[in-house]
């Protein structure tokens, strides 16, 4: 073939994966990719002629100019014919090698200025004889099975010129992409045909090891046949005599084969079935072991779903089964986002190339040690969507879901499982939720996690931290199995109302997610986009039949449920649509549309449940309101305190607990200290008996946060000012005076709002827990951050001839002089 002139040294450049043209050569390329496209087709307007680039890694769909070699071929294009999907068919032929000088244009495709280069033609003796030896070996490697295109090989044997054999030989090698670009680059003739003799004979050893495995494969399949027809006339003859026991341990075989277990598993499950198959039918152990192997063929050991992170699609499903709930979806996406990076840590590397098989079993070694999958535990009081969102993170990931309660279990067993030594032993309830799932990753809550208990028969949650622990439960122990079982894959949730009774080494595997509850505006809005056409669908109301107003539910919201979640607001829901389905069955709405109005709702829920006035319609000495958190969320507290003549006695009713009685004393204890400053005369702790009260007396009262409140109270009676009613209080005092902080801060400021309470006065230290607070609490509430008890006074009575004698003042001022510290 004549070498071409090069009339110019700046043309279009086409990356290839492999399909390298070395000069001298031809081949039909097919181009697909848009920048290879536009830069044959900037060819086809000049003299047809582009340079050909391999890429360095052959998975990178858009290279850029460093992912490419920069020596390669300017090659002509012929016979030019469009093919399917927008690509180009083309006969391309080598012409020279060239090398890349400098990339002058890289979009829309790739333009470069060139270098021609040239190979050393020294041939002599030696060279001819490596001609003739790689001739040779292909004719035999072409004898042990290797298939090469004739033209090329015709090419091959006809060629006079050894540099043109070298090239022709290069493109019927099966080479890898760097080998392929070595011989491509290399310039000496010698060289190349040395190297070309190394791969030819590698080749050659590749094809006698598989016409070696290709003759062993047909004895051994001729072997397979004979075994297959001997084994078939058996069955026939077992079928004839009826031998079902035969039959059944056959069953089981093919159920150990299809199970896929691990070969630990499996030997263990063919020791127990030989077993079984030498058992009369009639022993009691047979059918102990026939459970036993229906559990072991039954359990998903390597079946797992595929998993579907999409962020978008996960956080929409977030959003149309929850409303509100922020941080916790901010936090549930988050840790999506950690599973989909982990995904494609196992395929690509840092530098985004695809992993190789070794690098990939070296670093599941190392990622087994530095494994630590998140527990989640979901804690708040009933009826926020605890369940419900566990629920929705198995949908958006695509998984299945399992749920077990584990509320009042005390038995350990129920976790691990019973020894197959028991009559009617099962595996515990880890293994069973697993096997319902049918695959080995699916979500899996626990709920009520904090309702365990522990009896004579062991303690389960000790059980549970094998289960949840990431260092360990990669080989669970099942006391039924006997045998480890892989949990690490498994995304667990857990639930529960408070923390104080989960075990401190069991709380300690769990990332904990608090779920505060919901203020009046959110219940008006999972009542209205959710409960509404729930329950709507529930009860079979034809579609605009009837509808709830705007006034009405919040009516409903406000004065007939009082909790922290939806449930009660859900049953009230209920009831309306209960009612209007009798309504349409007796034919009492007729054609129009029942629109459920303010006046409706009391004869349909009857009398409102709940009071929206406080407990005193004016400001009132010796009441003050507190806020308290429980179980179903936070809640408002009346501290009421009465003086009357007496001795000092100190008289505490209500139910409270051991720590609001102390409460009580160092609140006593801070003003009989400082009674000049609150003008109290100073024998009142000796003439004077104090009653503190809490109403609800059947409920349980117990925490440090009411301390201000009982300061309050106690001052307030002592002193005869009132207290303002809209005002409400929490916060631990110290014998000082000193503000400390408190807990559950969200829960008690949103009963506050519930309450419509229109001043809040918490620790300045729980400023920081402002964030927490929803802006539309913020926006109805105003916070004053106490540092002192003086600063809580000076907010909570009413402007009064109290005197307070203040260390950077005149002995007496007013406590309404002072400077209110208040911060929106």
């Amino acid at each position: 073939m004549k070498e071409k002139i090069v009339k110019s040294n700046i043309y279009p450049v086409v990356t290839v994966r492999d399909g390298i043209v070395f000069p001298s050569a031809e081949n039909v390329l097919v181009f697909g990719r848009e920048k290879s496209i536009l830069a044959v087709q900037e060819a086809m307007k000049g003299d047809k002629t582009v340079v050909l680039l391999m890429q360095k890694d052959n998975e990178i769909e858009n290279p850029n100019p460093e992912e490419i070699y920069d020596i390669g071929v300017l090659a002509s294009l012929d016979k030019v014919v469009p093919g399917e999907k927008k690509q180009i068919n083309a006969l391309v032929k080598g012409l020279q090698k060239v090398k890349i000088v400098k990339m002058t244009k890289t979009t829309p495709f790739y333009e470069a200025e060139i270098e021609v280069l040239k190979d050393t033609d020294n041939e002599n003796e030696e060279i001819l004889a490596i001609v003739k030896y790689i001739s040779g070996q292909i004719k035999k490697a072409i004898n042990l099975g290797k298939t090469i295109d004739f033209v090329f090989l015709m090419n091959i044997l006809n060629i006079q010129s050894s540099l043109h054999f070298s090239h022709q030989v290069a493109m019927i090698l099966d080479l890898r992409s760097d080998e392929r670009q070595g011989l491509l680059a290399e310039l000496d003739l010698k060289k190349r045909l040395e190297k070309e003799v190394e791969y030819v004979n590698k080749e050659i050893k590749v094809l006698e090891i598989e016409q070696n495995i290709s003759s062993k494969t047909q004895k051994k399949f001729e072997k397979n046949m004979r075994d297959t027809f001997l084994r078939e006339k058996m069955r026939t003859i077992e079928e004839e005599l009826g031998d079902k026991e035969n039959q059944e341990v056959n069953d089981y075989k093919k159920k150990i084969d299809q199970a896929h277990m691990p070969d630990n598993v499996k030997e263990k499950a063919i020791k127990e079935l030989k077993k079984f198959a030498q058992m009369s039918p009639y022993n009691p152990e047979a059918s102990y072991i026939r459970s036993y192997l229906d559990w072991l063929t039954d359990i998903p050991w390597n079946k797992a779903s595929q998993d579907n992170i999409d962020l978008l699609l996960a956080e929409k499903i977030l959003d149309e089964d929850h409303f509100g709930l922020k941080k916790v979806k901010e936090r549930i996406l988050e840790f999506l986002s950690v599973m989909k990076l982990e995904k494609m840590s196992e395929k690509f590397d840092k530098k985004g190339k695809k992993k190789s098989a070794k690098s990939k079993k070296s670093e599941e070694k190392t990622a087994k040690k530095d494994a630590q999958p998140s527990i989640l535990c979901f804690v708040g009081p009933p009826g926020v969507g605890k369940t419900s969102l566990g629920r929705s993170i198995a949908r958006a990931l695509g998984r299945e879901f399992v749920k077990i309660s584990l509320g009042g279990i005390r038995d350990e067993a129920e976790i691990r499982g019973h020894r197959r030594t028991y009559v009617g032993s099962l595996p515990g309830r880890m293994i069973q939720g697993i096997k319902q799932a049918g695959v080995n990753n699916p979500v899996f809550m626990l709920d009520e996690i904090d309702k365990i208990g522990s009896d004579y028969r062991g303690d389960p949650s000790a059980a549970l931290l094998e289960a949840l622990d990431p260092e360990q439960n990669y080989a669970f122990s099942d006391h039924y199995l006997e045998l480890p079982f892989d949990l690490s894959k498994v995304f667990f949730i857990t639930t529960a109302n408070i923390l104080d009774t989960i075990p401190e080494a069991l709380r300690d595997r769990l990332e904990i997610i608090h779920f505060a509850g919901y203020t009046e505006d959110e219940k008006f809005s999972i009542a209205k986009n959710y409960l509404i056409p729930k329950q709507s669908r529930t009860h079979f109301i034809p579609d605009k039949k009837a509808e709830i107003s705007d006034s009405a539910l919040e009516l409903v919201v406000r004065r007939y449920t009082r909790e922290a979640g939806v449930r009660e607001l859900e049953r009230q829901v209920a009831t309306i649509f209960r009612k209007i389905a009798r309504l349409i069955v007796e034919d009492k709405i007729g054609d129009k549309k029942k629109t459920i109005n303010i006046d409706d709702i009391e004869n349909f829920l009857g009398p409102a449940k709940y009071s929206a006035q406080m407990i005193e319609e004016q400001d009132t000495v010796g009441i003050t309101t507190g806020l308290a958190w429980t179980q179903a969320g936070g809640d408002i507290l009346f501290i009421e305190i009465s003086t009357m003549p007496g001795k000092g006695n100190l008289t505490l009713t209500g139910n409270l607990g051991d720590v609001m009685k102390e409460s009580c004393q160092a609140a006593l204890t801070y003003i009989r200290a400082r009674y000049k400053e609150f003008g109290i005369d100073k024998d009142f702790f000796s003439s004077t008996d104090i009653h503190v009260h809490v109403p609800e007396g059947a409920v349980p009262k117990d925490g440090p946060s009411a301390g201000v409140a009982i300061v309050t109270s106690m001052i307030s009676a002592l002193t005869n000012v009132p207290v303002k009613k809209d005002v409400a209080m929490t916060g631990e005092i110290t014998l000082r005076g000193r503000v400390t902080e408190i807990g559950g801060l969200k829960e008690k400021v949103i009963a506050a709002h519930r309450a419509r309470i229109k001043t809040v006065i918490i620790p300045e230290e729980n400023k920081k827990d402002m964030v927490d607070i929803p802006d539309n609490v913020k926006k109805d509430v105003q916070f004053i951050f106490a540092k002192r008890i003086e600063d809580v006074l000076v907010n909570a009575l009413l402007k009064s001839g109290i005197s307070v004698k203040l260390k950077d003042s005149q002995p007496k001022k007013k406590i309404s002089d002072k400077v209110k510290k208040t911060v929106k």
